[in-house]
């Protein structure tokens, strides 16, 4: 069979495909929550609680789905992941209140929890340390990508065929996804297109990790890293998360934007996520290879864009929503550009074999501090108003990189001196 050239960049614009479905199916609640909360005549407490419940979800199984993805191998559990969480989307059509939508919001939350755990074990087993900050970066561009597209499609699917059906449609994009998946994906030893230079290139830059036994899984907390990076995701992703799903609601309460009009600005601001991704993933490779060590390029990203997330603090100050768009864009820019080399660390610290399951650890705790943060988004925005969240939001990613400062004063591999 005719070998493909750098089958690795096929692979990882196949990974980043499954995390914009993900996104996109992950956003389908926002973007509906205004027609749907009137629907079903629910407050905006009531409201956070069904986000929690994916949440919840996603909290425990990013550990679960980490090891077992270690254990089936990327491929078999990267297909159940997509098959579940796709059916457990579209079970919300038959949501008909707060216990319903519940339920299937924490089915969506088990079933996508294994997306990220298997894109970054897939760039463990396919990615020299020189490359994967980049590979990272156009993966993290998905959740841009999928909240660029939900608006608009989500508006158009509500407005043409009522919410149940908008999540029908976004549900079955993922099985049209399984078949690509089946057909291009193998690990690099066994892949049937890969060049001989590309096996070379790939199998020459990872020995070192090739001599590292699996660690049990109880043993990772022994790690002083494990807690930086758990902590480190802890208080930052809600801030994220915030955007995702409360962005249509704020438009919708604060600026007095309808469905058309969500459909037409909200995928702005995630646009900018998009771009800062790659760009901080582009900014970490382009330093190493001019001569900035592994520790200086991971952090310089980690704290040019954590200090660029302040300016956000500007919606609280200006009238025109077209402004306080442009401030959550550069906001999520910059917090995608920081993230880009946050969700890299796992991988550059941590073994191939052990790469999914420590970032199914970190990614809980992500999951667990954004399941924490937002009732309290709720209860602030129906006691007080959105002020109060927007603070809190501006400087959760600064607390995040001291974290990094404090946990892992050196980046490097901890099979190497440990």
């Amino acid at each position: 069979m005719k070998a493909t050239k750098n089958i690795r960049w096929w692979i990882i614009a196949t990974i980043f495909l499954a995390t914009t479905i993900n996104y996109i199916d992950r956003q389908a609640l926002s973007v509906a929550a205004p027609v749907i909360r009137e629907d079903l005549n629910l407050s905006n407490e009531q409201y956070s609680w069904i986000v929690s419940s994916f949440l919840l979800a996603y909290t425990i199984m990013q550990i679960i789905s980490g090891r077992l993805i270690d254990v089936l191998g990327t491929k078999k559990g990267f297909s159940i992941a997509i098959v579940w969480w796709s059916i457990a989307n579209m079970l919300h059509a038959f949501g008909s209140g707060m216990l319903s939508l519940g339920i299937f919001r924490f089915l969506l939350g088990i079933g996508e929890a294994g997306n990220y755990p298997a894109a970054m074990k897939a760039i463990s087993e396919w990615f020299p340390k020189e490359e994967r900050s980049k590979a990272v970066g156009i993966v993290n561009m998905g959740p841009g990508l999928g909240a660029i597209i939900a608006p608009p499609l989500l508006a158009w699917l509500i407005i043409s065929f009522g919410w149940k059906m908008a999540f029908v449609v976004t549900g079955a994009l993922g099985f049209f996804w399984l078949l690509l998946w089946r057909w291009i994906y193998y690990e690099p030893e066994q892949h049937p297109k890969i060049s001989k230079e590309e096996l070379k290139l790939i199998q020459g830059k990872k020995e070192l990790e090739q001599t590292k036994e699996k660690l049990p899984w109880v043993h990772y907390f022994r790690y002083k890293e494990v807690w930086g990076l758990a902590l480190a995701r802890f208080v930052s992703d809600g801030a994220f998360y915030f955007f995702v799903f409360w962005l249509p609601s704020w438009l919708a309460d604060e600026k007095g934007f309808s469905l058309t009009e969500i459909g037409m600005f909200a995928w702005i601001p995630f646009l900018f996520s998009d771009i800062g991704s790659f760009v901080g993933g582009w900014t970490g490779e382009k330093l190493i290879s001019k001569g900035f060590s592994l520790n200086a390029s991971r952090k310089w990203v980690l704290w040019v864009g954590a200090i660029l997330v302040v300016p956000v603090l500007g919606c609280l100050y200006v009238e025109s929503p077209y402004i306080a768009i442009t401030l959550i864009s550069i906001s999520l820019f910059a917090t995608q550009f920081k993230q880009s080399s946050l969700f890299t660390l796992p991988i550059d610290v941590f073994s191939k074999k052990d790469a999914a399951s420590v970032w199914g650890i970190t990614g809980s705790a992500g999951s667990f501090g954004a399941m924490l943060f937002t009732p309290i988004i709720g209860w602030l925005v129906d006691t007080i108003s959105y002020s109060p969240v927007f603070v809190i939001v501006a400087f959760l990613h600064i607390i995040s990189a001291l974290l990094i400062m404090v946990f892992i004063p050196r980046i490097q591999p901890i099979f190497n001196n440990k």
